[in-house]
């Protein structure tokens, strides 16, 4: 059985996300993040980030991690990677090169693309998206990503997924990244492939369920 430990307002929504796409049964631990605790420590608190009982499961004390039949991992793209190769089907890499492919586009989201569109969640998760401070940065983050954009706009001009031209864990991986960056309507717009290719992905019964269980959780 699978274990999920996080929140849908979280990383975790990417584990929750590719589960319903595997259509595997899973368990969902509920892990808040610490800072939305007055007293994370307390004997009464939920079981945040700061937990020990969380800490024992991730000592890094980030969410997600996930726990499937023992085996404990703590990186939520890397998650999906795995549990592709292990549950198969179409999402899951059909050869080595597949595999090397879905690894490398989730790696390139990690590395240039989600470092600059968290600092866009988060002015807005801040509230300074209208401040002259907030903007300024935001404006910075769009303009770092836009090398980003031109890159996979460029490889979806023949394609309508990442890899292998089907839906795969590299357009899920992707889309949960890009999902932070939907604020920033013009990168779209000057990217209409890229735009495309989002809501492609976010057409699919399993990511609006997902999102469903997202909005139910408090902000």
């Amino acid at each position: 059985m699978l274990t999920i430990y996080g929140v849908y307002r979280s990383r975790a929504s990417r584990n929750y996300w590719m589960a319903r796409e595997l259509g595997i049964p899973f368990t969902s631990v509920s892990v808040i993040q610490a800072r939305r605790v007055a007293d994370p420590l307390a004997v009464d608190a939920p079981l945040n980030t700061k937990s020990p009982g969380f800490l024992s499961i991730n000592p890094m004390g980030l969410i997600p991690a996930i726990d499937d039949d023992g085996l404990v991992l703590t990186e939520s793209l890397a998650n999906n990677l795995y549990l592709a190769r292990k549950y198969g089907g179409p999402l899951a890499p059909a050869d080595l090169g597949e595999d090397g492919q879905m690894g490398n586009w989730t790696m390139w989201a990690a590395t240039e693309v989600e470092p600059h569109a968290v600092k866009i969640i988060l002015a807005y998760d801040n509230g300074i998206e209208n401040t002259p401070e907030g903007q300024a940065r935001i404006a910075a983050c769009a303009q770092s990503l836009e090398k980003a954009f031109s890159v996979l706009e460029t490889h979806l001009k023949g394609h309508d997924y990442v890899v292998g031209n089907r839906f795969t864990v590299a357009d899920l991986n992707l889309a949960e990244v890009f999902r932070y960056t939907m604020s920033q309507t013009a990168l779209f717009e000057r990217h209409p492939h890229v735009k495309a290719w989002l809501a492609r992905c976010q057409s699919r019964p399993c990511f609006k369920a997902m999102m469903e269980e997202r909005l139910k959780e408090p902000e």
